[in-house]
């Protein structure tokens, strides 16, 4: 399958997407991540304590010798019910991480999982490169203005408050196009786009069973493509696993995104997802690197 193959440009330098599929790794620095994979325990509001930060490193470090090819590093839970962080609380838990990651592996592409514009912007000047907004089809641009301000890519996810679809795809296909107009308009280079279908986000498992079987239908924005489905719900649903025993089916759909011309995949087990990625290219791509 010939791939589209693109420039994502970072102030270290750019990251190619199109040979081969990236691997984006987890950092939770939060206490009720959904997984269970978070770095503060319960009660903790922030990351002041040398602990946590040494532990955020390690992991770091154990995901790139891994296969990462790009950290997220998040400080406020995506999961449904999830308790609200205020924005101190969140710059005090994520700028120290990024501050110690970026030190210790200044070339490793560094993403913040926020939709907090403060937040993104306290992350950019602690060393992060890439802006990850699950809410990226929303119709307030501010997030997206901050990429444009300090010219970093922004992954722009698929969300939405109730799961109603009368036809899934189009719909999804319609509101990541009006983001990537709104992120055009605000100033954001064309290449700096990137896409997130939003698996598990404002959709039932069943929305996301048909997400998976039509991923394809996104290669018609043009823009590389994020697939994070890493441990979710659906996945546990199907199987009957808690989140620490979902790697295998995690590991299916990032075989079956890769199939369908995903370009980067979110996931929490790196190792095994880098090495899915590396065989599903050697077949679909034409790449045995």
């Amino acid at each position: 399958m010939q791939r589209k193959r693109f420039e994502w440009k970072i102030k270290s330098g750019s990251v190619q997407l199109g040979d081969r599929t990236l691997i984006m790794g987890i950092l939770n620095v939060t206490p009720d991540s959904f997984s269970g994979d978070g770095l503060l325990g319960a009660g903790d509001a922030s990351l002041t304590a040398e602990g946590p930060v040494a532990a955020a490193v390690a992991l770091a470090a154990e995901m790139i010798d891994a296969g990462a090819d790009v950290l997220d590093i998040g400080g406020e839970s995506t999961r449904p019910g999830h308790g609200p962080v205020s924005e101190a609380d969140e710059i005090k838990r994520v700028a120290p991480i990024l501050e110690a990651v970026r030190a210790t592996f200044p070339a490793i592409p560094l993403s913040i999982d926020t939709t907090k514009p403060a937040v993104a912007r306290a992350a950019l000047t602690a060393g992060a490169n890439l802006i990850n907004d699950v809410w990226g089809v929303a119709e307030d641009d501010t997030l997206i203005r901050v990429a444009a301000e300090h010219g970093v890519p922004i992954v722009l996810m698929h969300n939405r408050l109730e799961a109603r679809y009368t036809t899934l795809m189009p719909e999804i296909l319609a509101d990541l196009q009006r983001a990537i107009e709104r992120a055009l308009r605000a100033g954001v280079a064309w290449e700096s786009i990137l896409v997130d279908p939003g698996f598990g986000f404002g959709k039932t498992a069943e929305h996301n069973l048909a997400l998976l079987r039509e991923l394809a239908s996104l290669r018609l924005l043009g823009r590389p493509i994020v697939l994070g489905t890493s441990r979710k719900s659906t996945l546990g649903k199907i199987l009957d696993l808690p989140a620490e025993q979902r790697v295998e089916a995690t590991v299916a759909t990032t075989v079956l995104g890769i199939a369908a011309g995903i370009d980067m995949v979110r996931v929490h087990d790196v190792r095994p997802n880098a090495r899915a990625a590396r065989m599903t290219d050697a077949v679909v791509r034409g790449d045995a690197r």
